[in-house]
């Protein structure tokens, strides 16, 4: 191994990722470690797409729009195609990400007033109940 290149267990323990994973992101051709028999050392470049792998995911953008991403760095223009695509996609991503947030506070604000008319409910049936002994 050289200051250049990291094991795969540097790897996991510098990403908190399993070495399936990394197994996983190399058989999807999203990685291409240097193979020395059964061992892969990882590049810098491996660590860059790595990086933006994770940051992918956790955008939740699926790993073909991951893929088309990487593949755009090698066009040759100075990752401008790269980062339109990066920009078109990061803009839909959000807006579906707005729209989940707009109804999941729907739902939060339903499920207080329901929790609120149960607790009123159980309160009344308390007192039902104590005036009744």
């Amino acid at each position: 191994m050289t200051a250049d290149t990291m094991t795969i267990r540097e790897m996991c323990d510098t990403f908190g990722v399993t070495p399936r994973t990394l197994r996983f992101y190399e058989s999807k051709e999203l990685l291409a470690p240097i193979r020395e028999g059964q061992k892969r050392l990882f590049t810098k470049r491996d660590r860059a797409r790595l990086k933006l792998i994770l940051r992918g995911k956790r955008f939740g953008f699926s790993l073909e729009e991951i893929r088309q991403l990487l593949d755009l760095y090698d066009t040759g223009d100075q990752q401008h195609t790269q980062m339109l695509r990066a920009h078109e996609l990061g803009s839909e991503r959000l807006c579906a990400l707005e729209q989940q947030r707009a109804e999941l506070n729907n739902t939060i604000s339903d499920m207080r007033k329901q929790m609120a008319w149960v607790e009123q409910t159980l309160t009344s049936l308390r007192q039902t109940n104590e005036a009744a002994e």
